[in-house]
């Protein structure tokens, strides 16, 4: 399938010039071009070096196009942007490390300001009591923590106000529920003679046999009613083993109470080395009224036992004029004393208040003693006032944080109303449980406590709103 040309040859391997090409190309030179019938021809014009010559450039020309061409020099690589990504990794790494740390800091607590004055008086002046002419006196009311006296005290015998103290010790190692009767103790010929000798020595006992058995609240009854001395020593031996051991009990239980200048000497204060002030016998009264078994002995008017019958009480006020107890005494040495509790209305409510009197003179001692300390109940009863000091929701303080744009007020969650003698002095303390950033509104925080005399009120302190915590922004900042 060749293409025609001038002359009648053949090109691509058909004869020229009668001659073959045998698989070697002739070389040669398209001259000229012409268009013959509308098809492109040439015309060949044959090359003038030879044909070996011609194949042996070409193979020339083939190894050179076949050989390796050495590439051209790459140029090196910068290094500029490697160490760009490696300091940014380094200040990535150091920026986050900076940031943990601030955050691992601690920030400092919210702090609670108080605002409220730490001590005041009650307004008024101090009541004028009408303490009596000889001996000593004083007079308390517990729920109003107010006691005062009459003036300097020194220890004087106080007779049978010691059993005060006996009946209170009994019932705190051996408690009974004020209907109970309790344990029953027997009695022997011992304690029968005892009895005896005391009545024959004209002091007060109760008559007993040798075989009788009293139960713990007989024995209290006629102890703290009638003021059996010989009741106070069978009390003693039941619940120390002996009176000296029990002796020693009532003297550290006096020094509990803070019953700094009394000392007893015996069970029931026969004896006149047992000594104390007036104001001291409040504190063991207060104490032992506090027991509603003791208080429902000592206001009774009178107790019926076995072998004696009925007795009376000797404070003979008891049951009369809102008198609930609670004992009297008398010897040669002490004269008359008596320790009187009385209910009185303040208020709207029931107070108890308490008198002692020590050293009453004759002709009658013991009517004096009750005629002095009914006269100081009712002053004192009188002159009491109630105190309305914190009303509810009033701000205690305020709790501030470096990151709050605003206080919290700490406030109390209740009002605080006290019973208090005119320019008696009053306390205020506040205790934290510290603030934390996160406190919602409502939480306790702390206590607001007042004082009048030895009686407190406590009362919660609460949040009005919620602290916040440190934005991250602030801790970055300020940790």
């Amino acid at each position: 399938m060749g293409t025609e040309a001038g002359n009648g040859h053949t090109v691509e391997g058909h004869p020229l010039n009668g001659h073959a090409l045998n698989g070697h190309a002739l070389i040669g030179e398209i001259l000229e071009g012409e268009i013959v019938n509308g098809s492109s021809v040439g015309t060949l014009r044959p090359s003038s070096a030879p044909v070996d010559a011609v194949l042996s450039d070409a193979a020339v020309a083939t190894s050179a196009a076949t050989e390796v061409v050495e590439a051209p020099p790459v140029a090196p690589v910068s290094r500029r942007p490697r160490r760009i990504v490696w300091r940014l990794l380094t200040l990535v790494t150091a920026t986050g490390v900076v940031v943990g740390v601030q955050l691992a800091r601690p920030v400092p607590a919210p702090a609670l300001h108080i605002s409220v004055t730490k001590a005041s008086h009650a307004p008024g002046l101090a009541p004028v009591l009408p303490w009596p002419a000889t001996g000593e006196a004083a007079v308390a009311v517990p729920a109003a923590g107010a006691q005062v006296q009459s003036g300097p005290e020194a220890p004087v015998p106080i007779a049978s106000l010691a059993k005060i103290m006996t009946g209170d010790l009994v019932l705190r190692d051996h408690p009974l529920a004020p209907g109970a009767q309790g344990p029953m103790i027997a009695l022997g010929p011992a304690d029968q003679a005892e009895a005896a000798a005391e009545l024959a020595a004209n002091a007060t006992a109760v008559p007993v046999q040798a075989g009788e058995t009293l139960t713990e609240r007989q024995l209290l009854d006629g102890l703290l009613v009638h003021s059996a001395n010989n009741f106070a020593d069978v009390l003693a031996r039941w619940d120390a083993g002996s009176t000296t051991a029990f002796v020693a009990k009532m003297n550290a239980a006096a020094v509990s109470l803070g019953m700094h200048s009394t000392h007893y000497a015996d069970t029931s204060g026969l004896d006149d080395q047992t000594i104390g002030t007036a104001a001291d016998q409040l504190l063991v009264a207060a104490d032992a009224m506090a027991g509603q078994t003791f208080a429902a002995i000592v206001a009774q008017p009178s107790v019926t036992l076995p072998i004696a019958g009925s007795l009376p009480n000797y404070v003979k006020a008891v049951g009369t004029d809102g008198i609930v107890g609670v004992k009297s005494g008398f010897t040669q040495a002490a004269m008359g004393c008596l320790v009187l509790a009385a209910q009185r209305p303040v208020a709207g409510r029931t107070v108890l208040v308490l008198a002692a009197i020590t050293g009453q003179p004759p002709p009658s001692p013991l009517d004096a003693a009750e005629q002095a300390d009914l006269q100081l109940v009712d002053a004192a009863a009188s002159s009491l006032r109630e105190l309305a000091l914190v009303p509810k929701g009033a701000t205690v303080g305020r709790v501030t944080a470096p990151w709050a744009h605003r206080d919290v007020r700490a406030v109390a969650s209740r009002r605080v109303t006290l019973l208090a003698w005119p320019g008696e002095a009053i306390r205020v303390s506040v205790s934290t449980r510290g603030v934390s950033a996160g406190a919602t509104a409502g939480a306790r925080i702390g206590t607001l406590s007042v004082w009048t005399g030895t009686h407190r009120v406590r009362v919660p302190v609460r949040l009005t709103a919620g602290v916040p915590v440190p934005s991250m922004g602030w801790r970055l900042a300020h940790g």
